[in-house]
């Protein structure tokens, strides 16, 4: 074939591109010309029988015919599409889309922010990746304590980390504020922790800082607390203050909600005790008031933290908190 011969065939081929009005025809010129046994392939394997001093000139015609003849496909099958895609638009009926709805971890967070915002209370935020001082240090936990080895938490260098819970926000808060402060900070945070269905190595926090120059004591906590587990958890509900020990408050106490589904009485929900444990809790310990630059003879306050994971699990009657992430439409519809 020679160069005359093979433009009139390039003319003729992009005539019957041009020409074709369905999809089916389309795809025959695209087999017929480009395929793997069509006419330009065909002359590609052949061009070891044209003379040598023609080569360059014949194999740049061959592929200015291939890019054109695709090109001129491309746009006849982006046309095929289009119009298909207008009429399906017109001959499909509507589709309804169904509303979706909140988290139920969302609608813990929600809910409490309600509730404590009617007693005064902000929301404070704050990064998830921390520095050992607001995350330990300036909550009065010691470098032996078992909270800082690498096993437990997730730790970038010798001073970065995952926050292994939201009581970093409170540093932030006060370090940058004086009394008095009456904030929660609800959060994302990270433990090693995957030991069974109600832990999980991401997880989320509700902490909570009420600091003031006025007394404040462990009555006003418990009638916080109270309030807020018959506001989340229906008028019946009863707080229990049993003594434990954390770090960052003194005197510190776990608190336990009255188990909502055997309204006390004992059940499977609450190991037959009646009782469901909820959070932690206590009177801010006076070395982290002089970690943040306050007086401990002027200030006073308490301060408390829950697993929002745990609250949904109660308010829901969810068994397994690895359900929470799994985003299986059946679960959260449940729920709706």
């Amino acid at each position: 074939m020679t160069l005359a011969e093979l433009e009139i065939e390039k003319a003729k081929s992009l005539q019957e591109i041009a020409d074709a009005t369905d999809a089916a025809a389309v795809e025959s010129l695209r087999v017929k010309y480009v395929g793997r046994n069509g006419s330009i392939p065909a002359l590609i394997k052949g061009m070891k029988d044209v003379p040598p001093a023609e080569r360059p000139a014949f194999g740049k015609a061959i592929q200015a015919w291939k890019a054109e003849v695709e090109a001129a496909l491309a746009g006849k099958g982006a046309g095929a599409s289009t119009e298909k895609a207008v009429e399906a638009d017109l001959t499909i009926p509507g589709r309804w889309f169904h509303l979706g709805a909140k988290h139920p971890l969302s609608r813990v967070i929600e809910e409490t922010a309600r509730i404590f915002g009617h007693l005064g209370f902000t929301v404070a935020d704050g990064p998830e990746l921390e520095t050992r001082f607001n995350n330990f240090t300036a909550l009065n936990t010691p470098p032996h304590h078992p909270s800082q080895d690498r096993t437990d938490t997730f730790w970038f260098n010798d001073d970065c980390l995952l926050r292994t819970q939201t009581s970093p926000v409170q540093i932030r808060t006060m370090l940058a504020n004086r009394p008095p402060i009456r904030v929660i900070c609800p959060g994302r945070t990270f433990r090693r922790d995957t030991t069974d269905a109600t832990h999980s190595a991401n997880f989320h926090q509700i902490e909570g800082l009420y600091v003031d120059t006025k007394p404040v004591s462990l009555a006003d906590l418990k009638s916080v607390l109270a309030y807020f587990a018959q506001e989340m958890m229906g008028s019946g509900v009863k707080v229990r203050f049993r003594p434990h020990f954390f770090p960052f408050t003194e005197p510190s106490v776990e608190v336990d909600f009255s188990c909502h589904v055997c309204k006390g009485k004992g059940c499977r929900v609450c190991k037959d005790s009646g009782w469901i444990e909820v959070a932690g809790a206590g009177m801010v310990d006076p070395r982290v008031f002089g970690f943040v630059g306050y007086d401990p003879a002027q200030v006073s306050g308490y301060a408390f933290g829950f697993g929002v994971e745990r609250i949904a699990m109660i308010k829901y009657g969810i068994p397994d908190i690895r359900w929470l992430y799994e985003n299986d439409v059946r679960f959260l519809e449940q729920l709706a």
